[in-house]
């Protein structure tokens, strides 16, 4: 009864211990931890979604079943055949050509001066004349020149008159000394003064002479053939033997030459036929080597080979009756040194350089392409020679071997749209042929039912 009166005593709540700084401080620090874990959760996540492996063709989430058939259909994109060019290999001549760079130089080209003193009082070429040799170009005054020959001429009379009165005097002479009338000494002083007049009279003729050349002189005249360029000294002027640039300037053009250089490596081709006295064809092309210029025939080669560069200069010339050389003009020079017959001949597209050396993706009956290695020979521009490793007939591939392999899978553009133009053009006949026993067929059954309508209307 009193325990029921007095119930048991409820334990007394114990009062909050107060916190303490070291208890305090692992709170804080899990507080500040917390979120730094989230942020790296967040920033792997986000890592874990941009990442290829989870990305599909379309960029967006794909999962694992969608990147195995982009897989898949890359790898069928990669089987496919590839579209290619191919020509086939041909059988024919060659050309063995050195190609080089040269220079247009004119066989000729004088500057054309005066050979004494005067003034100039005419001119008689026009710039840019095609003139002869022989032409007379200007013209010295030749007045003093005349008068010079004129006393020249006297001095000669006179000395031949003493000449001549000298050798009757010495006929004298010796007639009276045969006589034994005259002392010796008279005759032989007689001889001499007839040999004074002798050389005196060889003088004043190479006076005359030399007044007669000054005469010629004062005409001046081409001497050679060729284009004279500008006029550098006008008529009025005195011109001088010591005038450093001349009357004017000629320059031969027809025949011209050019000269080239090649490496000494080509000398030993080149000096065979050269010497068996064969005439070797040069063309000469433009700067772009499009354009065929002339065509002429190897002259010479030069006597020694340039040590700094090992190379040789040779000299063609040039007919130019065209004048599409120009002196000092920039070419491109073939020299065709010999011409190999039955030679194996293939595109120069279709040859590739690789680590084992040239080769060539050669194509199967089955459509695929293996890879072949060839000694390649002359090059021609667009054509190259093969020696080994290719038959005639084979085909090879010309466009588009940057895409395949060894026995890549290929189909030619030309002879697909040939076989499907046949193939529509021969499903269209049998169509048509099949199609026309049947609409006779239908008429016969309905020809009655089909024109009423048409009747009607």
């Amino acid at each position: 009864m009193d325990d029921q009166k007095n119930p048991p005593s409820q334990p007394r709540p114990t009062p909050p211990t107060p916190a303490t700084p070291a208890a305090i401080e692992p709170t804080a620090r899990r507080r500040r931890i917390v979120p730094l874990i989230i942020a790296v959760l967040i920033v792997a996540g986000a890592i874990a979604w941009w990442h290829p492996w989870n990305r599909g063709d379309s960029g967006g989430t794909s999962g694992p079943q969608e990147a195995r058939q982009g897989g898949r259909r890359g790898a069928n994109a990669t089987n496919q055949p590839q579209p290619v060019h191919v020509a086939s290999v041909t059988q024919g001549e060659m050309p063995v050509v050195i190609n080089s760079l040269g220079t247009v130089t004119p066989l000729a080209n004088v500057t054309v001066k005066t050979q004494l003193n005067g003034t100039l009082v005419d001119v008689a070429f026009k710039e840019g004349q095609m003139v002869k040799k022989g032409d007379v170009l200007a013209q010295i005054d030749p007045r003093p020149y005349e008068i010079s020959l004129r006393n020249a001429q006297g001095a000669l009379a006179k000395d031949q008159a003493l000449l001549q009165t000298a050798r009757l005097d010495l006929q004298r002479y010796q007639t009276l000394l045969s006589q034994d009338s005259i002392a010796k000494q008279q005759v032989d002083t007689q001889a001499s003064l007839v040999k004074q007049y002798e050389g005196a009279v060889k003088s004043d003729q190479a006076n005359v002479d030399t007044y007669k050349l000054d005469l010629t002189y004062a005409r001046i005249t081409a001497p050679v053939s060729g284009r004279v360029g500008l006029r550098q000294v006008d008529p009025g002027n005195y011109v001088t033997t010591g005038d450093t640039n001349g009357v004017v300037v000629i320059t031969q053009l027809q025949p011209i030459s050019v000269i080239f250089t090649t490496s000494e490596d080509n000398l030993a081709a080149i000096l065979k036929p050269l010497h068996a006295g064969t005439k070797m064809s040069v063309t000469a092309y433009d700067r772009a080597n499009t354009t065929s210029l002339e065509a002429g025939f190897l002259e010479t080669v030069d006597n020694q080979i340039d040590t700094t560069t090992g190379t040789v200069k040779l000299r063609a010339t040039f007919e130019n009756k065209g004048g599409m050389l120009f002196p000092n003009q920039f070419v491109n020079t073939k020299l065709l040194v010999d011409v190999i017959r039955n030679a194996t001949i293939v595109p120069t597209s279709a040859v590739l350089n690789g680590s084992s050396g040239a080769f060539v993706y050669v194509v199967k009956p089955d459509n695929t392409v293996t890879v072949r290695n060839v000694k390649t020979g002359p090059v021609d521009g667009e054509r190259t020679s093969i020696k080994s490793g290719l038959q005639v007939g084979e085909r090879v591939v010309i466009d588009g071997s940057d895409r395949l392999k060894e026995g890549a899978k290929i189909t030619i553009p030309a002879e697909k749209a040939a076989a499907a133009s046949g193939a529509s053009a021969a499903s269209a006949a049998s169509g048509a042929s099949a199609a026309a026993p049947a609409t006779a067929a239908s008429g016969a059954r309905h020809g009655g039912h089909r024109r009423q309508p048409s009747q009607q209307q």
